[in-house]
């Protein structure tokens, strides 16, 4: 069985103070989960302080980015060497945001994708479509793009170690939301495109993460879904009860 795996992404949120009195809050709750993996992402600038306060716990830390590069004139980036001096295990690759925000094309997200597993970190690969694709009939052939480009040349063996985030853009934020079965659709559906392209038992060993506004009270139903394995957390992360509340709902 897959272990299901709830990450908070903190996004351009907290400063370091902020972060640290979030951390503690959540470590009183799950500093000894063993049922699910947990992961903070905080922004780059609390990473440190993240990493120093769940250290002796069973707590992981993740990055929200990461460049494809080891070091040199990227201006702005930041590399793997620098994240796994701070203690980072995981790290969001291809988010929504990134893509319309900054242009990211699933050519970068497979090259940092690829780097990240040469390096030993876990990437969670974001993959999910936008209304017009929705309301076009086009969620499947978007997000198999995203898929087979993003993971192009992946091995089979990989998959243990890279997680797939569902994100139903249209339902982030925007007073839209998507059902239990509509998320379930789409994760199966990618599980068989993972079949597709390097075999069942990958497909059956990799986890896929739903992203689209997962809060305390819709965890439940939709964690129960036999392709859902865990969340990528936004707002909700942003809170100690209600992100403890949706990792309990995995539990």
């Amino acid at each position: 069985m897959r272990k299901k795996i709830i990450a908070g992404n903190w996004k351009m949120n907290k400063t370091v103070e902020e972060a640290v009195e979030l951390a503690n809050a959540i470590k009183l709750d799950l500093a000894e989960c063993k049922e699910v993996d947990v992961v903070l992402c905080p922004p780059f600038t609390a990473i440190k302080a993240v990493s120093d306060v769940v250290s002796e716990t069973l707590i992981n830390v993740g990055s929200q980015n990461m460049s494809s590069e080891d070091e040199g004139a990227y201006t702005g980036e930041i590399s793997h060497t620098m994240l796994k001096e701070l203690f980072v295990r995981y790290v969001i690759l291809g988010h929504s945001e990134r893509r319309e925000y900054y242009k990211e094309t699933d050519f970068w997200i497979n090259k940092k994708v690829k780097k990240a597993l040469e390096k030993n970190l876990r990437p969670i690969v974001c993959v999910g479509e936008k209304l017009e694709d929705r309301e076009g009939g086009n969620t499947e052939a978007v997000v198999e793009v995203q898929v087979r480009e993003g993971l192009k040349d992946i091995p089979a063996a990989a998959y243990t170690e890279l997680v797939i985030a569902y994100e139903p853009v249209w339902a982030i934020g925007t007073g839209k939301t998507a059902t239990s079965a509509q998320a379930q659709e789409v994760h199966a559906f990618i599980r068989g495109i993972v079949k597709d392209m390097v075999g069942a038992e990958a497909a059956d060993a990799v986890r896929i993460q739903y992203g689209g506004s997962m809060k305390p009270d819709n965890a439940p139903e939709l964690l129960s879904q036999p392709d859902i394995d865990g969340g990528l957390i936004g707002g909700a992360a942003l809170d100690a009860a209600s992100f403890f509340g949706i990792v309990k709902a995995g539990m």
